[in-house]
């Protein structure tokens, strides 16, 4: 009886609030949009620059990096100053670091200007959900949550298939251009439409009451759903960093048709995600949309690496219904572990430490795997991970 609210929600969402998700989202979309510039085209960069292909993965560690640092500040940010002032800090970022790329010279002004980039992606990472928490009721957050799943498959796909067609008609720098003017236009829309839900801002009056960082972070099963995410963004975003060069490389794609074919798996999640949102509010359990799919993602990573034609396609539809749900599934569980609604930021916080971590190790790791013992080796040592992040999510004691 006690979760009978719980799966039949009742609760009312402000009509604003979808207005908030879709300012939201457009902001969101500007992190991937920016942060995947680099795999379709590091065929590419790796010629113009001089550079290896871990070094090359690097440009794409190093925003995760800056991610891992800022997530917790990201948390305390949104909690002390709001999603509004928040959210322009981490576009002006974006804008900022994007512009900077687009001007680089060299392999150390690029990897410099990704360091700026990735604190405005960090940043949105978390403030991005913790809003949506502000707005949507616990009990209506699969839905919207699903909705933003989707931020990270539709600027990655914009990027994949905008890329490669824009570095050979006007070079390399056009590709940061166009993620630069793009958070520009986003952080104008942000500034006007995003706002405070009208409890906050009777809260924000009268005075915030001190937060506590201690307990709101000694709770073992936020740590256990980020540690199951890390396992996820290790496994996925090593596969999308390098499979556009694998299928150039061995299989003999055109850079434009790799990029194309390495997006399906993110074009796949815009249907997932929303749906695994849905799934999660009907059943009444995040616990199952997070954790089972790791085992369908576990036996796929038998085969990226060793399938051609149709099977390629097979393989990335696959990756992406795992990924939309694994994604969907965690984001709206993060609220509903911590203990107060007021600590869901941190929540959300502690989740991005857990994806920046596996954004990070993941593309250096599987780098040097696919240097050293090739890549049907490296695709099975990503079993193991994704087994780990099955373990770690059904662990979690969330309904």
């Amino acid at each position: 009886m006690a979760q009978k609210p719980l799966t039949k929600p009742t609760v009312q969402v402000l009509p604003y609030a979808w207005v908030i998700l879709a300012v939201v989202y457009l902001a969101s979309v500007a992190a991937p949009l920016n942060q995947f510039k680099v795999p379709p085209i590091m065929p590419v960069l790796m010629q113009e620059l001089g550079i290896d292909l871990a070094q090359a993965g690097s440009l794409m560690s190093v925003i995760a990096l800056v991610g891992l640092i800022l997530a917790l500040p990201a948390g305390i940010l949104v909690q002390r100053f709001g999603p509004k002032a928040s959210g322009l800090v981490a576009l002006a970022f974006m804008v900022a670091g994007a512009a900077l790329g687009a001007t680089a010279s060299s392999y150390s002004s690029l990897m410099a200007s990704r360091v700026v980039e990735g604190a405005g992606i960090g940043l949105m990472g978390v403030i991005a959900p913790a809003t949506i928490a502000m707005w949507f009721p616990l009990v209506r957050q699969g839905v919207p949550m699903g909705i933003w799943a989707t931020w990270v498959p539709v600027g990655s796909v914009l990027m994949y298939n905008l890329a490669p067609a824009l570095a050979a008609a006007r070079g390399w720098q056009a590709v940061w251009w166009l993620g630069a003017g793009f958070a520009r236009a986003t952080m104008l829309l942000y500034a006007l439409l995003m706002r405070r839900p009208p409890e906050a801002e009777a809260a924000a009056g009268q005075g915030r009451p001190s937060l506590d960082l201690r307990a709101a972070l000694a709770n073992r099963d936020i740590w256990l759903l980020a540690l199951a995410f890390a396992c996820f963004n290790l496994a996925l975003i090593s596969l999308a960093t390098f499979y556009p060069t694998f299928l150039v490389e061995e299989r003999g794609y055109p850079l434009n048709q790799a990029a194309f074919v390495a997006s399906i798996a993110t074009m796949v999640v815009l249907f997932s995600a929303p749906l695994a949102g849905v799934v999660s509010d009907r059943i009444g359990s995040r616990r199952l949309v997070v954790a089972l799919p790791f085992l369908a993602l576990a036996v796929l990573m038998l085969f990226p690496f060793r399938v051609s034609g149709w099977q390629i396609t097979a393989v990335m539809v696959v990756q992406g219904l795992a990924a939309g749900a694994i994604a969907t599934a965690t984001f709206a569980a993060a609220p509903e572990v911590m203990r107060k609604p007021q600590w869901a930021g941190l929540g959300l916080a502690v989740i991005l430490i857990g994806q920046n971590l596996g954004q990070l190790v993941g593309p250096v790791v599987v780098g040097e795997l696919i240097s050293s013992v090739g890549w049907v080796a490296a695709g099975y040592a990503l079993i193991p991970v994704c087994l780990l992040g099955f373990v770690s999510a059904w662990l979690v004691r969330v309904r």
